[in-house]
């Protein structure tokens, strides 16, 4: 993710860099093949950190760099490496950053990029221990195969532009619509390269989900997303939507404490907190459907959770979302539905809860997540089904009873 935002600014999708980092390897994103590693391997390119820089420290080929860096070509050709994405889907922009390159920046660079099945990238070998190394011809041939010199273009060759020595980032938008699952960085010639992000949405091919079991309609990873918030003083709600367990508070949405808390707080009886206030986030699913559990993680949030939560869902046109968004989600009411009412949160652990969907044809698009007074939550899961396969299952309503369990992983 990018920096944190202002508290109650808006995450609308022009602004890419609130997007998830596909090739991250935190999502699983990895480093195909690469021409050259001499000064410093391309996997650093995928670190979700922010690249350092220590001036007294060197390796046996030299300056040790946070980041790609290429020997000085003496031979024709340039340098390029091959991302495969951890999550595929629709690339909104790119943050191609050179901090702390002073002097040994790469000047130029393009991307390309392909849909490719993970059937193809079998014969390519595995990169181990990198630095100090150029590609071998076995890789050179087994990434041959892929001609991904052909990709398509979604940034031509442009110039690299340094600023301060810890903050060089040169953002890229980018307007395809289609799925893409590797990408190309070219540098021209040589250089180095500090961070690649590949800023965008998950897309799942939804025609071949299992339709036995329940999947996240909500995660980053198939193509959710928050399309508005009141507060992310420390840290965004789309880190809730992210890929695997919580990693930290960080990789969480965290509020500011709330203001309007009363000085002495009390209880009512059902042993909540009485608070005026609250904090929320609203966010679309990746596929329209039925939510039948719901998981509420507060992992690490061990003197910050909130002290309670309620989940709504309601459905949406593109354009509704539109207007909501202008108006900061001063939604009527009455279009919401409970899909989980007021209930107790516990610190650091893993809820996992039935949904109050009435009965399985209860589609919804959008789901909005309300905390209480305000606090941190390290992962929402929003498992169902998709529309079209709720709509192809039998009219029933079953008895769902509504219940609190912790899961097996908090404890992990």
């Amino acid at each position: 993710m990018a920096d944190t935002p202002k508290e109650g600014k808006m995450n609308r999708l022009l602004d890419f860099t609130q997007l998830v980092d596909m090739a991250s390897e935190s999502v699983g994103g990895r480093i195909l093949f690469a021409t050259d590693d001499f000064f410093a391997p391309a996997e650093n390119l995928l670190k979700s950190d922010s690249p350092s820089f220590n001036k007294h420290e060197y390796t046996e080929f030299g300056k040790w760099m946070d980041g790609w860096e290429t020997r000085r070509k003496r031979i024709p050709g340039h340098d390029w490496c091959v991302i495969k994405l951890g999550i595929q889907g629709i690339i909104q922009g790119f943050d191609v950053d050179i901090s702390h390159f002073s002097g040994s920046h790469a000047p130029r660079m393009s991307i390309q990029a392909a849909n490719v099945e993970d059937s193809k990238l079998l014969e390519i070998p595995p990169r181990g221990v990198r630095t100090g190394m150029a590609a071998t011809v076995d890789e050179c041939e087994a990434i041959a195969k892929l001609k991904s010199e052909d990709w398509d273009y979604l940034v031509p060759m442009t110039e690299l532009k340094l600023g301060s020595p810890a903050s060089s980032h040169n953002y890229f938008l980018v307007s395809s619509q289609h799925r893409w699952t590797l990408v190309r960085l070219n540098i021209f010639p040589d250089g180095g390269v500090a961070r690649f992000r590949v800023y965008g949405t998950g897309q799942r091919d939804w025609i071949a989900t299992d339709t036995t079991d329940p999947v996240d309609l909500v995660t980053i990873a198939f193509g959710g997303v928050c399309v508005g918030f009141s507060n992310a003083h420390f840290g965004h709600p789309n880190n809730m939507i992210g890929v695997g367990r919580p990693r930290s508070m960080a990789d969480g949405w965290e509020t500011a404490r709330r203001l309007d808390r009363p000085p002495v707080l009390e209880n009512d009886e059902k042993g909540l907190l009485l608070v005026p206030g609250c904090e929320w986030a609203v966010f679309r699913l990746a596929h329209p459907g039925v939510i039948t559990q719901i998981e509420i993680d507060t992992k690490y949030f061990k003197g910050n959770a909130p002290d309670s939560c309620k989940v709504d869902g309601c459905i949406l046109t593109m354009q509704e979302e539109e207007d909501m968004v202008k108006n900061k989600w001063g939604l009527q009411t009455h279009k919401w539905k409970v899909l989980l009412p007021v209930t107790k949160l516990s610190p650091n652990q893993s809820h996992l809860l039935d949904s109050l969907t009435p009965e399985l044809q209860d589609v919804i698009t959008h789901a909005r997540i309300t905390i209480f007074p305000d606090g941190g939550v390290g992962r929402l899961r929003l498992r169902g089904f998709p529309s079209s396969i709720c709509l192809l299952r039998p009219r029933e309503k079953p008895a769902i009873r509504f219940s609190v369990r912790p899961s097996f992983r908090a404890n992990l």
